[in-house]
């Protein structure tokens, strides 16, 4: 069965069929939490970001215009939503136990019959990955997560974030930088 298009979605909801606007929640709701939720560190904020992205961009769909994908203008509405939100409650989420519990999200070991140390030493290196992508400043973690574990184009990233692409390139470069530069200092301070 092939898929309808996003900009014939758009159209019929534009004359009046809701249900349509319905099939783009339910093509991008994971998407856009998976992607809020390493941006935002919580999923609890990541839900209410999204939910709130999908509400405004069906209030505003008539000012989409298709100079990019639907869903890098739905990552943009999402982004600033929670970008504002951030702002006025200026809080960081630090802990990262506290992140694991919210999105409920245990690191497993995918071979049952490896050592019983494997899933440890697993979730000690998504620990470690998690801290240092936690420290790194929120313009380049956003960049960086977009491209490596949201798979967006160079081009979907400078959409959502309404930047130039050779500033996401930039970001992106220097995120992976700074994260390597990370995860060695956490890696040589225990062995010290």
């Amino acid at each position: 069965m092939n898929q309808i298009p996003d900009h014939t979605l758009i159209e019929r909801c534009l004359a009046g069929q809701r249900d349509a606007f319905g099939l783009l929640v339910e093509r991008y709701q994971n998407r856009l939490f998976h992607a809020l939720m390493h941006v935002l560190g919580s999923a609890e904020d990541a839900q209410d970001a999204a939910q709130d992205a999908f509400i405004q961009a069906y209030e505003k769909l008539a000012s989409f215009r298709g100079q990019s994908q639907f869903y890098s203008w739905l990552f943009r509405i999402a982004f600033n939503r929670a970008v504002t939100e951030k702002r006025k409650t200026k809080r960081m989420s630090t802990s990262l136990d506290r992140q694991r519990e919210s999105n409920g999200m245990e690191p497993s070991d995918a071979n049952p019959a490896s050592e019983p140390s494997y899933a440890m030493d697993v979730a000690d290196r998504q620990r470690r990955v998690q801290q240092a992508l936690a420290e790194l400043s929120p313009e380049f973690r956003t960049a960086l997560i977009l491209k490596e574990l949201d798979g967006m184009s160079y081009e979907e990233i400078a959409d959502a974030l309404d930047i130039p692409v050779g500033t996401v390139r930039s970001r992106i470069h220097r995120a992976r930088l700074e994260l390597r530069d990370k995860l060695n200092a956490l890696l040589q301070s225990d062995v010290l």
